[in-house]
């Protein structure tokens, strides 16, 4: 440096008010923690998951409002219509709270406990507070054929199994049997009376059903909001290791899900999917034009070492 330009930035330096420049920094670090804290606050407030889900994305909705990955200027909750295809724990839903909404699954006995909770939420809070923390008892419970049950007992068994079986896990075998061992808790939140309230409440003119997702395109209109959170694409050959369905979801099923993605777009709709951050699904999502491909940063909560359950990528693909 010559100096000139040493001088010259000696002069320059004089000019600035260090105690300016760092309370300017304070206040800026302070509006971001507000805007952290106001985002986690509104979530709280909310109804919760009533299930343990693989790939939830409770943990991700403060990234989602902070980042605005939601249309919300665009997408208007009290005159547009929300749908979820696959709709797992539903964490997007009860964070957004839509007017009218078109919530679907191909897992039966999820579907069966939404619709008790929306209908049945007093009678329901009674079965799950009957159920004791107890491995004989959750695998007498876990031989149950929820084909055989009332509706209201296959939804506490779900939500009771849900709730002491290992991590949480939801996963079935070739015959769709149920089939997660029983996990080591000291005291699980079998009957969370609360929440289950006020998630009843907002399910409430809810339409709850079991329905492939290509069902969507038949009532999505110009201004509806579809949010997709399908069966993740493998990041390896053995990462794909939790099923929900007997069902695969692999390169085929993801391509349809994209050209579904695409129409829906054309027609007008506002459209978010979570995926994985894999070169497949990054490719299929930057062929067509108008799709936008965000990194988000999620928590790998399932794994049977506890060293591996950090922090993964995720796609998260939007038309807006």
């Amino acid at each position: 440096m010559s100096m000139t330009n040493g001088k010259a930035i000696l002069e320059l330096a004089k000019t600035f008010d260090i105690n300016s420049i760092y309370a300017s920094r304070v206040f800026q670090l302070a509006d971001k923690t507000k805007l952290i804290e106001d985002a986690s606050h509104i979530i709280s407030e909310k109804p919760k998951p009533f299930v343990k889900w693989v790939g939830g994305k409770r943990q991700l909705l403060t990234q989602f409002r902070l980042m605005n990955l939601y249309p919300p200027e665009k997408f208007n909750p009290k005159s547009g219509k929300y749908f979820e295809p696959f709709v797992g724990g539903g964490a997007v839903f009860f964070d957004l709270l839509p007017e009218t909404a078109y919530l679907s699954d191909l897992n039966n006995e999820l579907v069966v406990t939404y619709n008790v909770i929306k209908n049945d939420v007093e009678n329901l809070i009674k079965s799950l507070k009957k159920h004791k923390l107890d491995k004989e008892y959750f695998l007498k419970i876990r031989a149950q054929n929820p084909e055989k049950l009332s509706d209201l007992n296959t939804a506490s068994r779900f939500i009771y199994l849900n709730r002491t079986c290992f991590n949480g896990m939801y996963r079935v075998n070739s015959k769709g049997g149920f089939n997660v061992p029983f996990g080591k808790y000291t005291n699980p939140l079998i009957c969370d009376e609360n929440n289950l309230r006020k998630a009843s409440k907002a399910l409430k003119n809810v339409e709850i059903k079991k329905q492939d997702y290509k069902e969507v395109l038949k009532k999505a209109k110009k201004g509806d909001f579809v949010y997709f959170d399908p069966p993740y694409y493998p990041v390896s050959k053995t990462a794909s290791f939790t099923s929900y369905t007997s069902e695969a979801f692999l390169d085929k099923e993801q391509i349809e899900l994209r050209n579904t993605f695409v129409e829906l777009h054309k027609r007008g709709c506002f459209v978010m999917l979570s995926n994985s951050d894999t070169p497949f699904i990054n490719k299929i999502y930057s062929e067509p034009k108008g799709l936008r491909i965000t990194k988000v940063q999620a928590g790998r909560a399932i794994n049977s070492d506890a060293s591996k359950r950090g922090k993964i990528t995720e796609v998260l693909v939007t038309n807006y």
